[in-house]
Parts: structure tokens; sequence; C-alpha cells
């Protein structure tokens, strides 16, 4: 029997293609069940899904649980970095790409039993300590996008409900329609003091395997507690360049490519001579034309389920 822990349930309304609320007393009732005392908050935005995690921490909650997307799961681990409080995540987003890493089924119209068994699976999972990257002094989990994809993002966030049914051809459109006019960037990079330049229509920073909606296994290698991530410089200049990039990464060619290269590192210098826009976990963030990128080793506690234990090198579970 496992003693009372007090959670934060928090969840994004506008999430996914499935509005998430008529869902969420069946997840707390499964928590509930399971030993928790929970506290469910709808959040309002970007900013209050963090502050709300960051006060959670302070006041002592064992877990947030975060049900939304990629999006809402990167805000809710930017208020949780550094402290005792878990992640706990019920995809319940658009692409749900963390969800897909960790082996979770995301909440559909076929799927409606969905958050409730994530809810019954992750709460007496163990807790494991996993990296976490900060750009420029903000925190994010899976990745952080410089060229095409961040200017897609910027494009089409936020999303009405209507426009997610249509997610893969809509970021498809719209990255093509930029591929078509846009001809990259010419980046100066520093990764742990190794210098690399040169003219790029994708840089890409991530801490997890999967890339593009989860279709693509972009890094089939890395590893959540290994205290590194993985530079990605995807190079070219044209709609072609970018076609052939994204084939790539759907078949896994690109990590045999001489137009991709991949650069592990624990601190990343960005420079430009315009600015650029940044995403990060699938957000627009900000434009910039210098980026600071460092690994957090190990900042973040998060219930893992059984099943995702593998993406561990190092650590065993803190607790469980």
């Amino acid at each position: 029997m496992y003693p009372m822990r007090k959670a934060l349930l928090l969840y994004n309304p506008a999430a996914g293609r499935v509005p998430v609320r008529p869902f969420i007393q069946v997840a707390d009732r499964a928590l509930t069940r399971a030993g928790w005392t929970v506290e469910v908050v709808e959040s309002e935005s970007g900013e209050h899904t963090t502050h709300l995690a960051q006060r959670a921490a302070e006041d002592g909650y064992a877990a947030v649980f975060a049900a939304g997307g990629d999006g809402t799961v990167g805000q809710v681990a930017a208020g949780l970095v550094g402290s005792e409080t878990a992640l706990g995540v019920l995809p319940a987003g658009t692409s749900n790409v963390w969800a897909r890493e960790m082996g979770l089924l995301p909440l559909s119209w076929t799927r409606p039993w969905a958050l409730r068994e994530t809810a019954l699976l992750l709460a007496n999972a163990p807790i494991c300590a996993v990296d976490v990257g900060e750009c420029n002094g903000r925190p994010f989990l899976l990745w952080a996008g410089m060229g095409l994809d961040a200017l897609t993002v910027q494009r089409i966030e936020p999303r009405m409900r209507l426009e997610k049914y249509f997610s893969v051809p809509q970021y498809a459109a719209v990255t093509v329609w930029h591929a078509s006019t846009w001809r990259g960037l010419e980046l100066r990079l520093w990764a742990d003091g190794e210098r690399v330049e040169g003219h790029f229509l994708l840089a890409l920073v991530n801490n997890i395997r999967h890339y593009m909606g989860g279709l693509a296994n972009l890094s089939p290698q890395a590893y959540l507690d290994d205290g590194l991530m993985d530079l990605w410089l995807f190079s070219g200049d044209s709609l072609t360049d970018a076609l052939r990039h994204a084939f790539d990464l759907w078949s896994g060619r690109h990590v045999n490519s001489d137009q991709a290269r991949r650069v592990p590192f624990r601190s990343l210098q960005v420079e430009a001579e315009a600015p650029f826009a940044i995403e990060m976990d699938g957000e627009p963030v900000f434009v910039t034309e210098r980026a600071e990128i460092t690994v957090r080793p190990r900042a973040l506690r998060v219930l893992m389920p059984p099943r995702a234990l593998d993406l561990l090198r190092n650590a065993p579970p803190l607790a469980s």
C-alpha cells in the first residue's frame, strides 16, 4: 500500500484534436484510487503553466501530471527543473512526441480510455532523473530548433482545434512554402569549444530520439541521462535539399548522409549575422542573433513507465 502523495493535475484545454476537459475527471479518479491526493487546475497560457508547476514544486507536491501536448509537457518541465517534484505526462496533444518516446498512447477519439490507462501506469511508476537543455536561460525537454522548422512552427502556432486534424499536411505545406523561398542560415557554432560553421537549412539540438512529429528516429543512440545532447546540422539552400532531408529523416538515411552532421555536446554557442528564430519543444520562443545552449544533467525528475527505462544509460530509478 502506497502512502498518500499530493499531485497537481494540470491540463491544457486547447491541446490536441480531442477536447481534453471531459476526460480529466477519469484520470483524476484513477490517480486517487492509486493513492494520490489530486488537485486539478486548467492552464491559461504557457507562462501560467510554468508558473503553476513551479509553485507546486515550491509547495512540496510529489508530482505534476501534465495533460496536453509536447508544448505543455515542456512548459511544465520548465517549472520543475531542479526540484524534487516529478513530471508525469498524460498525452493529449497533437503530435505527442514525448509520449511516443515513452511508449504511451495519447488521447484520441478511438482511445477515450487513454488518459485513465496512462494515469494508472504512472501512478506507481519509478521516478528517474533526466537531462534538460537550456537555451538563453530558458529550459527545454525535447528539442530546440533553428532554421526551417523554427520558421514553420512560428508560422503555424498556435493552431485552432480544427487545424490540428490536418496537422501533418499543414506542417508539410508550410515547410514546403518556406523552403521554396528561403535559402538557409549562415551559422558559426562552438560545440564544447569545437568550431563549426557553414550554411544550413536546419540546426537542431535534441534531447530525445524522435523528431518530425515522431515520424523520424533522429538520434537512435540518444539517452536521457548521459549529460549530452546532439546537435544536428542539415546543409542546403533549396526546396530540393529540404525534401531530401525530410525523406532521409523519415527513412533513417540521415545518419549516413554527407549533408547531415551530428555533433554531441555539453555546451553550445550559436551566432549568425542576421536574426534567426528558435523553437523549443514545438513552441515558437524568440528571435535572436546569438544562442547559448547548455545541458543540465539529470535536472528533472520524471515518472517513467517501466518500458521506457532503456532510454536511460546510467541512472537507476531514484524512487518508485
